[in-house]
């Protein structure tokens, strides 16, 4: 007699293959939306004079004068090896795009160590003062700073931090020559941006998490066992609304990802993001969809992430009977 496979890993399996056809049909719209812009790099280079042979010629050195659907199979096989071809430039994409990325990676990371566990701490305070002036405090100010788009924010930010107080530079320009300090010294407005922007949605997700958890049963029976109110927060309630905290924290860095770019364009970070903008002004073809590749794997893998989370962590998955 042959075992069932449990559910959990059924269903965990199912996510990452939709979570890898979900890249393949994201590939295809982002390698057509770039192939169907208008004009062509060939003449953006050689300029209004170019003879239609010079411009050919250049088209068929660059691969452009093949049919789409081919140049797509073979850009996405490249891809998936980890190449992700060259640059118009002459430059392989990865060495135009890899020191921006590291920069990326750096920025969203320190951005995510800050703001997870202060998110928590301050959901879990909201959570246990409900309804008190600490509680009401923190949720004026998250719904306020969650209406607010992000680059506003960042105006904002530097209005007052860079220009009236002049406390900090107004442009994020790092090079690899600086030392350490001195780049997480420029890095501080986009980082603090980063910060108000995503902390109200994590604040706000963890509190709605814990307080739905506190509204089960065996919450009511630790309380009528005499048990500190923060006690049963702590040991009773966080430990149940991990799963779902873990899911908000997952989708909310997917959601910096996406919010890096705005953050990049109004610094001036040399990141990923700059590195796409410069790109579409250049008409660079290969490193738009690199770049664009990169965000949206990047967003569909914390999706995935926060997809398997609430799995794992759903008890009638794990103790199915």
């Amino acid at each position: 007699m042959t075992r069932k496979p449990r559910p959990i890993l059924s269903m965990v399996a199912s996510r990452v293959g939709l979570g890898v056809l979900s890249l393949v049909i994201v590939s295809l719209v982002i390698f057509s939306a770039v192939a169907m812009l208008p004009g062509s790099y060939a003449s953006a280079i050689l300029g209004q004079n170019a003879t239609p042979e010079a411009v050919a010629a250049m088209e068929e050195q660059l691969g452009l004068n093949e049919p789409w659907f081919l140049r797509y199979l073979g850009w996405l096989g490249a891809a998936a090896m980890g190449d992700m071809g060259m640059s118009f430039a002459g430059r392989p994409v990865m060495d135009v795009i890899g020191p921006r990325l590291l920069n990326t990676v750096v920025l969203a990371s320190i951005t995510a160590v800050i703001a997870v566990p202060v998110s928590i701490a301050l959901g879990i305070v909201c959570a246990r003062f409900r309804g008190r002036f600490i509680d009401k405090f923190l949720s004026t100010s998250t719904l306020a700073s969650i209406s607010v788009p992000e680059f506003f924010v960042a105006y904002i930010v530097m209005m007052v931090l860079a220009v009236k107080l002049q406390l900090f530079p107004s442009m994020a320009g790092i090079r690899a020559s600086m030392d350490w300090g001195d780049q997480l010294y420029r890095m501080v407005l986009p980082i603090l941006t980063l910060l108000l922007v995503i902390l109200a949605h994590m604040v706000r997700n963890t509190r709605a998490a814990i307080l739905s958890v506190m509204a089960s049963p065996y919450i009511e029976m630790a309380r009528l066992k005499g048990e500190p109110e923060a006690r049963v927060v702590m040991r009773q309630a966080l430990p149940n609304a991990i799963g779902p905290i873990a899911s908000v924290v997952a989708l909310n860095l997917a959601y910096l990802i996406s919010g890096v770019v705005v953050i990049e364009v109004v610094f001036v970070y040399p990141g990923v993001g700059q590195a796409m903008i410069d790109a579409v002004r250049n008409r660079d073809v290969p490193v738009i969809q690199a770049c664009a590749l990169i965000f949206a794997a990047a967003y569909i893998g914390f999706n995935l992430i926060a997809d398997v989370i609430s799995i794992i962590s759903n008890p009638r998955l794990l103790h199915p009977r």
